[in-house]
């Protein structure tokens, strides 16, 4: 074959490679972040990471995050509004695209969201909704129809009857207001039979749910059963009723199937706690603004599923 004949192919070659080049998409890898993801940075203000409910949905975030390609930052109210307000206030000022909110208060923390409205920045709340400002999205689970699920439980398991105590969450929270009112709505529309002898707040916190149940005790002769507003304020009932040489007589039931509850459900000092799923509040809450963001629509509500965890 002569040099020029040579020449003549290996062009002809290398034009139709161009050609085929030019008419072929690339394929985008697996980790690549979508285009309305490029340089976008998230905040999410957490109530407490002094709860393993709220650091599960912390890892949730996160994980989405680095799946979406997005800075995502997280600041820790430790369940203090006005600390709460401050750290809102860092973020609006750091510039963040969006603000993903777990409110410590539902009305404290309408000024904080009314300031990220008027910088632009669009609000999403998190498990706790909010009493006021403009929210694009409130991504949580039932917490009405999961207070109704656990006094159901509660009154079946007690026949129908008996003295219950109600310990309550932090006053304020969407949380405590709705699984309270599932709670109460049950046993007055539908067990009858049961008294709640006793109903005071634990904060949402195990050494409280410890010490104000040791009051109860003290107070309460006799107690069938009692329903906290989350598993940290049952787990430190369980403690005070042990303690006293209580425990056997009590039926116990939480909310949100932290991993220390499934285990007291597992080993039979905890009748039943209902199961949210934090993890996948806080993918869900970072997929949703991205979406967002690249300019989908979205829900007003992203409801969450729940279900029961017993033996």
């Amino acid at each position: 074959m002569n040099r020029a004949r040579l020449l003549h192919i290996v062009s002809a070659l290398t034009i139709l490679a161009m050609l085929l080049v030019g008419c072929t998409t690339p394929t985008p890898t697996a980790t690549e972040a979508p285009p309305e993801a490029e340089g976008v940075t998230l905040g999410l203000s957490l109530s407490t990471l002094n709860n393993p409910f709220f650091v599960t949905l912390k890892e949730g975030a996160e994980a989405a995050a680095q799946a979406a390609g997005v800075e995502l930052i997280v600041v820790d109210a430790q369940d203090d509004s006005a600390k709460e307000a401050t750290n809102i206030e860092d973020l609006i000022q750091q510039g963040v695209d969006v603000l993903m909110v777990n409110p410590t208060d539902a009305d404290a923390i309408v000024p904080s969201i009314q300031k990220a409205n008027e910088a632009g920045i669009p609000v999403f709340t998190i498990d706790r909704g909010a009493a006021g400002g403009e929210v694009v999205s409130h991504i949580a689970s039932d917490n009405v129809a999961g207070g109704w699920m656990a006094s159901e439980f509660l009154c079946q398991a007690l026949g129908g009857s008996g003295k219950v105590v109600e310990l309550e969450g932090i006053a304020g929270t969407s949380a405590a207001r709705d699984r309270g009112q599932g709670f109460n709505d049950y046993m007055s529309g539908e067990c009858s039979g049961v008294e709640i002898v006793a109903r005071q707040t634990a904060n949402f916190n195990r050494a409280e749910g410890l010490s104000v149940f040791e009051n109860i005790l003290q107070a309460q002769p006799e107690i069938d059963g009692v329903f906290a507003h989350n598993d940290e304020m049952i787990l430190g009932a369980i403690e005070a009723a042990e303690a006293a040489g209580r425990a056997g007589e009590i039926v116990f039931v939480g909310f949100d199937a932290v991993d220390d509850a499934v285990a007291a459900v597992d080993a039979g000092s905890l009748a039943a706690t209902v199961a949210q799923q934090p993890s996948e509040m806080g993918r869900l809450g970072v997929e949703t603004a991205v979406a967002y963001l690249g300019g989908a629509s979205v829900e007003e509500y992203i409801p969450v599923d729940l279900s029961l965890v017993t033996q």
